[in-house]
Order: C-alpha cells, then structure tokens, then sequence
C-alpha cells in the first residue's frame, strides 16, 4: 500500500484540526485538501458515501473516516516518537473514557449555550458549567491531559481550547475563565502555546471572523452543526 496521506477537512472544523495535529505530532507529511462545506467535492462524497462529512484521512487510496477514529488509526499505523494513545490497558482504556465524555457530553453543552436562547441556554450553561468541573478535577495535578505530553484526550478537547473560546466571544458570553476555571485556563496555555499546536490550529482572530460572520444564519437555523 502506498504512503501517500491525504487530509479532507476545513480550517473552521475542531474535528479536522484534530487529525492535522495526530498527523504532525507523529512527523507525518500528508497534503491538506480543503473542502468548500456548502460544496462538497465528488471526492469527499466518494470518501465518506455514508455520513458525506469531514474529515477523511486518504492513505495509501484508503479511506478512513471519523475524527476519533482516524486519531486511533494513525497511532497505530505510525509508531514515531510520540504516542497518542497510553501504551497501558487501563490508562488507554480511560483515556477513551473522557474522549468519549468529551464529544459526546461537552461539546454540545458549550455549543448550544452560545446559539441557544432563554430557558434552554441557561439549562446548557448549567450543563457546561458541571462538565467543565469535572474536566478542572481530571486535570488536577497534571499539564495535560495525558500527563507530561500532549495525548489523545489533549486532542479531542481542541474544541474547548480555542473553538468554544472563539464562538462564546461571538455570541458575547463566558463559558470558561480563569475565575472559574483555573486549572483548565492553565491547559489551555500549555495546549495553545505548544509549537505544534499552533501549526495545526486555525489563527485566532480568523476563527472568530468565521462565527461572526455566521452568526445571524446559524441563529436562524436554530441547529448548526460544528
């Protein structure tokens, strides 16, 4: 099977930055492909026929899809320096415990207490509020996530270190500050000012453009999709 890697994604997606980070914390050159999401390509569409969504990660003419999937599939096909995943059972196995927390509880907290209103945004603001504790005790006594160095969990969490920051500006509200936050503001600068984390985030201020501009249609449709 040839080398060749290929990254389907877009600049504004947490879900792409993951994969693009995996890829260069493991030294694995790939070609960025970025996709126009209000037109995707026939072969993002071929890639991933069933979900038709970013990312996909092309190696050697295969496939592989699902952001959390493609961060398994590329510690286990590139060894590198640098493990994603803790090489012991249980530690791996928890590891998978909070990426699972995060995607499946935290994300959508911290998303739709920006572009939701009234009763429903406080129910998800108290909902952040609890999970963001949670987060603020696993992290207790560590850098990060992973301990010394940057894992899987660290990756899945991108969302909440730039992402979540970036879109509750935009909507003129605070989901997570040093007041509150401490320990989980402390990661977010270890995370951010990593080197290459900066490379393979998106810059700030045009991450902010990004959600201001889209602001007024992703209140009308009530249900964006981040």
């Amino acid at each position: 099977m040839g080398e060749k890697v290929k990254l389907f994604g877009s600049y504004a997606s947490p879900f792409s930055s993951r994969v693009e980070l995996a890829l260069k914390l493991k030294g694995v050159p790939f070609e960025n492909i970025e996709e126009d999401l209000a037109n995707k390509s026939a072969l993002l569409v071929q890639y991933n026929p069933v979900h038709k969504k970013i990312p996909v990660l092309l190696h050697g003419g295969r496939p592989v899809i699902e952001s959390l999937i493609i961060l398994e599939y590329i510690d286990e096909t590139w060894d590198g320096n640098h493990a994603i995943l803790p090489k012991d059972p249980f530690e791996r196995a928890l590891a998978r415990f909070w990426v699972k927390f995060i995607d499946d509880k935290v994300l959508g907290a911290l998303w739709m207490s920006c572009w939701s209103e009234g009763e429903k945004q406080k129910n998800f603001m108290e909902q952040s509020k609890e999970y963001l504790e949670l987060l603020e005790n696993e992290l207790k006594g560590k850098k990060f996530f992973g301990g010394d160095t940057i894992g899987i969990v660290d990756i899945a969490a991108t969302f909440i270190a730039l992402w979540a920051i970036m879109v509750s500006r935009s909507c003129s509200i605070s989901l997570i500050n040093e007041e509150k936050h401490p320990i989980l503001c402390n990661w977010i600068e270890e995370f951010l000012s990593s080197e290459v984390v900066k490379k393979s985030l998106p810059e700030k201020e045009k991450l902010f453009a990004y959600f201001h501009a889209k602001k007024e249609v992703i209140f009308a449709t009530k249900a964006p999709a981040y």
